[in-house]
């Protein structure tokens, strides 16, 4: 999986779109960044930009748009109606697929501290990136705005996390930036089978993690309760890390519970509509669907739609496209437009904008582009697809044996190992590409110039480099075609009888992916010149192909028992 995290900024400007272009045009100026979104509001003289990519490129891009904006913005002559204390005002970055948010608070301290120090603007840390607890909240770090920076230096207190304490003509011009970590928010609203904007209000209050004011026999004209120190006594919600509120929305004639799910990890989404839903039932009220506003990380739909799969006691080894239908049919989102996840989903939009490979050929388009004279695709891609195509033979067992009546107190079993043997064929189709990707790079390192003995030296290194990258990727090929066995053994012994040629012809997949991808590691340690490591390797690579006839032969004689009962 790609490590991705996004980066949403917000510039105190929103009217000069040649200011805005400037920006924005920082941003892309980073390769491997996504930009994603800008979004301009005149009345708030503010803009809300959102960029996502790979954590290192994401941190560069941020620092080039902050340091545009600390130029361009002249924060004397700023006026708007959104609380703000610097050009940039408030900049987090937030992880969305395999980064932590520990790794994230660094990426954000690091990036502050560049700003501080090369950039001359001092900065606050916020959120999950905080240095001092008080300063995890955003509304803190802004407290008194642009205007109060001088008599918040005075403070000891206040002194920035980095840059300078001092309110110099440069401080006076670009202001303060809060730099941070946080969780992604999810902004989704619920549909009602109502009118009333009063009861849907009640149904955010029950469920949002402030909840509502305690008030004496009505509960909505009563008076409040206060405690023995005279403030106002109030019932939490059942969910955690939720804002929410009720209104009406013209446009579709429904009431609606609005609501921001600052928690992903505390209160998924899916477990946030089921609460709305029992808390609109008790109500005497429906929830006819869901919208979410703008973009969300592809984890939340994939763990939503696990989460009612798992209800209907379904199998959870199919594809992701498959997995996200399901949540979308269970949540409603497609209850008043089209949903389409190509649209709303952060990693399928940066999909978009990667170049197409092996993988998303058809297959007879890849079997003409490998049978075509070029010499990529060859024997390692093929390899590493006979292995993908193994792995899928055991998942479809898997899936199938979840599936089978009668057998559904045991569909948990099989849905683990058909979300195994899923993950073992998406790691497979990876190494398709990646082999292909390992030979160019040995067409390119023997195609640079030789003409000095600098030039020669560093072609030298980076044939080497690329031919030990060549061996390591087929090794990693053999690993993984192995792993097809186990899924494929308990898929004979204990799947669905009536597909256990299936799991036959899994294990015969599997054993070619091994076995062709040790030949292609035996070619390529031939050309390394460390034979410490060819030797490491090349011992590693032969005890897994000696270890993948015996799974062969074994599984094998399985099945022919099976098929001969």
């Amino acid at each position: 999986m790609s490590r991705i995290i996004e980066c949403v900024p917000n510039f105190s400007e929103g009217r000069d779109m040649q200011i805005i272009g400037q920006i924005t045009d920082a941003v892309k100026s980073v390769e491997g960044v996504s930009l994603l979104n800008v979004d301009p509001g005149a009345a708030t003289n503010r803009t809300v930009v959102t960029f996502v990519g790979a954590p290192e490129a994401v941190v560069e891009a941020a620092f080039r748009a902050i340091k545009v904006a600390g130029e361009i913005i002249d924060m004397r002559k700023h006026h708007g109606e959104h609380p703000r204390i610097g050009a940039t005002d408030v900049c987090p970055l937030i992880p969305i697929a395999d980064v932590t948010m520990e790794e994230c608070a660094k990426y954000a301290r690091d990036l502050a501290s560049r700003v501080g120090s090369e950039l001359g603007i001092p900065v606050y840390c916020y959120e999950s990136a905080a240095f001092k607890p008080e300063r995890r909240n955003l509304a803190v770090c802004r407290s008194g705005e642009y205007e109060g920076i001088a008599k918040k230096f005075a403070n000891p207190e206040w002194k920035p996390d980095f840059g300078p304490c001092e309110y110099n003509d440069k401080v006076a011009f670009s202001g303060v930036s809060v730099i941070g970590a946080r969780d992604f928010l999810v902004a989704i609203n619920y549909n009602l089978n109502t009118t009333s904007t009063r009861r849907a209000n009640a149904i955010a209050f029950d469920v949002r993690e402030k909840g509502r004011k305690v008030r004496e026999g009505n509960p909505i004209t009563g008076k409040v309760v206060l405690d023995e120190n005279g403030n106002e006594v109030w019932k939490p919600g059942t969910l955690k890390g939720c804002k929410a509120i009720g209104w009406y929305i013209e446009e579709y004639g429904i009431a609606q519970v609005s609501m921001n799910v600052t928690d992903i990890n505390t209160t998924p989404v899916h477990i946030a509509f089921d609460e709305v839903c029992r808390a609109a039932a008790e109500r005497g009220i429906r929830v006819t669907g869901a919208e979410i506003v703008g973009l969300v990380p592809k984890k939340v739909l994939i763990d939503a739609g696990k989460y009612y799969l798992a209800k209907q006691n379904r199998s959870a080894g199919i594809s992701e496209d498959e997995i996200i239908k399901i949540a979308v049919k269970s949540m409603g989102l497609d209850d008043l437009c089209p949903f389409d996840a190509k649209q709303k989903v952060i990693e399928f939009i940066m999909e978009k904008e990667a170049p197409k490979g092996l993988v998303d050929m058809t297959c007879k388009g890849f079997a003409e582009e490998t049978a075509s004279e070029s010499p990529a695709p060859g024997g390692g891609s093929i390899s590493a697809y006979m292995g993908a195509l193994g792995a899928a033979l055991g998942t479809m067992v898997g899936n199938l044996s979840a599936h089978k009546p009668g057998w559904d107190a045991r569909w948990e079993e099989f849905s683990a190992w058909a979300e195994k043997g899923h993950a073992i064929m998406v790691k497979l189709l990876a190494l398709v590409d990646e082999d292909t990707a390992a030979f160019n790079k040995i067409m390119a390192a023997f195609g640079l110039p030789k003409g000095t003995p600098e030039e020669k030296a560093a072609r030298s290194a980076a044939i080497q480099a690329a031919t030990l990258y060549a061996t390591q990727v087929p090794l990693r090929t053999m690993k993984a075609s192995f792993e097809v066995f186990d899924v494929v053994r308990a898929m004979a012994v204990d799947g669905n009888p009536n597909s256990v040629s299936d799991a036959g012809v899994g294990a015969l997949a599997a054993w070619s992916a091994v076995q062709g991808a040790w030949l292609n590691v035996k070619i390529n340690a031939a050309g390394l010149k460390d034979r410490r490591i060819a030797e490491e390797i090349l011992a590693e690579a032969t005890e897994i192909a000696a270890a993948a006839t015996i799974q062969r032969e074994e599984i094998i004689t399985i099945v022919d028992t099976i098929i001969n009962q």
